[in-house]
C-alpha cells in the first residue's frame, strides 16, 4: 500500500510528485496518418531515457489509440510517462488533463519534452497545475 509519505500529498499544486521517480521512464509517441515517420519521437524518447516505447499512428481524435491503452495498463507507481509533445497525448486539454490526472492518481509522472513539462518536479508540477486551471477561474 502507497502512503502519503511515500507519494506526497496529491493535492498540492507545488509538490512533486511521486516524489521519488524510482520507477521507470515509459514514452508513447504518435502520428496522425500512416505516412508520417515516428522516427523524431522515436529517437526523443530514447535519449530521454525511455525503457520502453508504445506509438500509434492514428489520429487524435480517434479514441482507440490501442498502444495508449497498452501504455497506460503497462505503468506502474513511481514510473513516468513520458511524451515528446503534450498533443501526442490528449486529444484536446481536457483529455490531456484527465490522463495526467489518472497517472497521478496512481502515484505516476508526466514529461512532456517539448513543453519541458515535468510533474516530477515542483516547478513542473506548478507549471501543469497552472495550465491545467480553467480559463476565468
Amino acid at each position: 500500500m502507497t502512503t502519503t509519505a511515500e507519494w506526497g500529498d496529491a493535492d498540492s499544486p507545488l509538490e512533486a510528485f511521486p516524489l521519488t521517480s524510482s520507477g521507470a521512464r515509459v514514452g508513447y509517441a504518435r502520428v496522425s496518418t500512416k505516412g508520417q515517420l515516428l522516427d523524431r519521437q522515436l529517437a526523443a524518447l530514447e535519449s530521454a531515457g525511455c525503457v520502453r516505447v508504445f506509438a500509434d499512428k492514428k489520429s487524435g481524435k480517434n479514441a482507440e489509440r490501442e498502444e495508449l491503452w497498452k501504455c497506460l495498463d503497462y505503468l506502474r507507481p513511481g514510473d513516468t510517462l513520458v511524451v515528446p509533445s503534450r498533443d501526442r497525448l490528449g486529444r484536446s486539454i481536457q483529455d490531456l488533463i484527465s490522463i495526467v490526472a489518472g497517472l497521478r492518481q496512481r502515484g505516476i509522472g508526466f514529461q512532456s519534452l517539448h513543453e519541458a513539462l515535468d510533474t516530477t518536479t515542483p516547478g513542473g508540477r506548478l507549471v501543469f497545475h497552472v495550465f491545467a486551471t480553467p480559463t476565468g477561474a
